[in-house]
């Protein structure tokens, strides 16, 4: 049969059935999925340098010939060293081939070869060892492409595969999809050399000309399918909330609420007014204020008759939404429930009862509620906090317990809204950008280890004026094995011992990390909220939501083991009272990034600029790393670092989205379908 993109791997010549369960393992089912298994890095066999030009101990490439065949040298049973000198005419190299009788014999006296490897200095004389070696009248002479691996799959061996299946399939490789009037306004090669030159560029300029036109396709179908699925999405429901109920929603609260805070409560109620279900992203910096805007939209839900159930990603943070909820909804009438696996059998039971028979309207929970034995008499509306922590399968499982209810997911991890559009265009944005008034500025410091015995005499210095401080550490214990921390890294196990037998023996401590059972985190957090415990030493379970005013001070060890949103959404713990805060970030690691990282975290305490510099300095690649599961996995778009193409990509979309029904455009379209296949799984179709 006549291979196409479509054909199993295993029909590709060299591959069959036994090394297509190695390809399996790498996600690579079809030939079309081998073709986008793109080269996480490349060998430059370009430009070959002189023997005497070569860079010690990095990888290069030197064209030389070889001045003498391999002899060989027993070094013990087993393992022998085949040895040859080579010569560019300048200088020359000995080069070593370890216990390889067949890559030995390949070498001819006279004849001209590639060598690439790294070369070092012995005794003043160069020498390569073990380097891949190719002869110069072979068909290596550019780029060389590195591909990711599994057990029993080289690189090499994938290079060829890749070769065979685009030698085979001609000009079928590349499909061309976007239209030419596409192509020349945004500068972009045509879909066939995109593909060829990914996995075989003769020249840097090469890789990024393909790159930038495999972005492209990417990008533009994720936001083309997304656009599709918001605007065709958009599904008619009888979850109607009624007019006239804005007003009395904003007035709930005893503080005027900000202009952003009024515009988001607008867009929702507009949306749940309109006879079709709402899917909105609330995005908001910490502390901007969005169970407010939750508790409008739920007041005015439950008004019109209708459920409302949010979702939370801990217990700790359910339970305090539970509480802030009920807080403000009390006095209009409205009770909040709260479920939860750490609940006991009797409360869970109540609560699903209530909801069941439709006497309880609000509900707070966990993944609980995704339970099959919670029933909701009429949900209208879902909402999940910290959306990032969620799937969209368990977001649309949720939503499948109504009759196509509203859906407000909100987040307080900034992103600027270019990148915001792209990564989430299923869904409607409203943005919190203003904070409350009263809310003080944080004051950031980073310092070195040598400053720790100051650190713990200012921690002191706070407790004794009955103020409360966090200290966060990347690790839960000294036992954990984990690769990427040195000893140097700290363990909150640790961290708590060595301060409750030495320097904060005088302050009440509490500890809370993962490990620890529902119960438990929720009574040390429940301790540290009323002002019974001084210092809580944790690890990141405290990085959303927790709320306790006192706490004014927030310690972060090994602040350069996290990354600029997290250390963000750390430092929200505290200031969120009437008292000045602080928050001092400890390292000892040196280097520029660390220090341009940490001094960003100094400089400001907007979340959107912060965003901003993360872009910066990281690319885009975290987020899309971090995008919701169910939705298409990119494959070369999170490696890119170029921002200046979401906004083409976004206006291309918009332009080329009205027409994705025509005939002439049924290829792009096509690819949109493919790259979504699988996403209706998980409830997004």
């Amino acid at each position: 049969m006549a291979l196409t993109i479509d054909s199993p791997i295993q029909y590709v010549k060299g591959v069959g059935e036994k090394r297509a369960t190695l390809f399996h393992k790498l996600d690579i089912v079809t030939v079309g999925d081998l073709l986008c298994h793109y080269p996480r890095e490349y060998e430059d066999w370009s430009s070959a340098c002189s023997i005497e030009d070569a860079p010690v101990d990095t990888l290069c490439c030197i064209r030389a010939r070889a001045v003498t065949s391999p002899t060989e040298r027993r070094i013990r049973r087993g393992l022998s060293l085949f040895q040859f000198a080579a010569s560019d005419g300048k200088a020359a190299m000995q080069v070593t081939i370890f216990n390889n009788k067949y890559a030995a014999a390949k070498i001819k006296a006279g004849d001209e070869y590639l060598f690439f490897g790294k070369v070092d200095t012995r005794y003043f004389k160069r020498e390569m060892a073990s380097p891949q070696i190719e002869p110069v009248s072979g068909d290596i002479h550019g780029m060389r492409p590195i591909y990711p691996l599994t057990g029993g799959l080289t690189s090499r061996a994938i290079e060829k595969v890749v070769k065979t299946a685009l030698d085979t399939l001609g000009d079928a490789a590349g499909e061309e999809f976007l239209p030419a009037f596409v192509r020349e306004q945004y500068g972009l090669c045509d879909r066939m050399t995109a593909v060829r030159l990914i996995h075989f560029p003769q020249s840097r300029a090469d890789v990024e000309k393909a790159r930038k036109r495999l972005t492209f396709d990417e990008l533009l179908l994720l936001q083309l399918g997304l656009s599709r699925l918001r605007s065709g999405g958009k599904t008619p429901t009888g979850a109607v909330v009624k007019a006239g109920l804005a007003e009395k929603a904003k007035s709930l609260f005893p503080f005027a609420l900000t202009g952003a805070q009024s515009r988001a409560v607008d867009d929702c109620l507009a949306d749940m007014q309109s006879g079709f279900a709402m899917t909105r992203l609330l995005q908001g910096d910490v502390g901007s204020g969005k169970t407010a805007v939750a508790a409008a939209v739920g007041y005015a839900a439950v008004k019109s008759g209708l459920q409302v159930a949010m979702m939370a990603p801990t217990e700790i943070l359910a339970e305090q939404h539970a509480k802030t909820l009920e807080k403000m909804l009390a006095p209009a009438g409205v009770s909040v429930g709260l479920l939860t696996a750490g609940r006991t059998a009797a409360e869970k039971r109540a609560v699903k009862e209530g909801l069941a028979d439709g006497s309880l309207s609000f509900v707070v929970g966990t993944q609980a509620l995704l339970s099959d034995s919670t029933v909701f008499s009429n949900l209208g509306l879902v909402i999940t906090d910290e959306q990032h922590r969620f799937g969209v399968a368990q977001r649309a499982k949720l939503a499948a317990k109504g009759g196509n209810p509203h859906t407000l997911v909100m987040s307080a991890t900034p992103i600027p809204r270019s990148l915001a559009l792209v990564i989430y265009g299923d869904l409607d944005i409203s943005i919190l950008d203003e904070l409350p008034a009263g809310r003080t500025p944080i004051r950031t410091y980073a310092v070195g280890g040598d400053k720790r015995e100051r650190v713990l005499n200012y921690i002191k210095k706070f407790v004794a004026e009955g103020r409360q401080a966090y200290i966060v550490c990347p690790l839960v214990g000294d036992d954990e094995d984990e690769e990427t921390f040195d000893q140097t890294s700290k363990s909150a196990i640790g961290t708590y011992e060595d301060l409750k037998a030495g320097a904060l023996s005088d302050c009440r401590l509490g500890l809370l990390h993962g490990r620890m059972k529902p119960a438990e985190k929720e009574a040390v957090m429940a301790a540290f909220s009323k002002g019974d415990v001084d210092v809580l030493v944790s690890t990141t379970v405290i990085e959303v939501g927790v709320d306790v005013p006192n706490a004014v001070l927030m310690v972060v060890e090994n602040a350069d083991r996290f990354g600029l949103a997290q250390l963000h959404q750390l430092r929200g713990r505290v200031g969120r009272g009437e008292y000045a805060s602080d928050c001092i970030l400890i390292s000892d690691a040196h280097g520029e990034e660390v220090k341009r990282r940490l001094g960003v975290m100094k400089d400001t305490t907007d979340g959107f600029k912060i965003a901003d510099e993360d872009l910066k300095l990281r690319g885009p690649g975290d987020f899309f790393g971090n995008r919701q599961h169910g939705l298409p996995h990119l494959k070369i778009a999170a490696l890119s670092e170029n921002m200046a193409m979401l906004e083409p990509v976004r206006e291309a979309a918009a332009a080329l989205l009205p027409h994705l029904h025509e005939p002439d455009y049924a290829p792009l379209a096509g690819q949109v379908d493919r790259l979504f296949a699988t996403v209706g799984e998980n409830g997004l179709n």
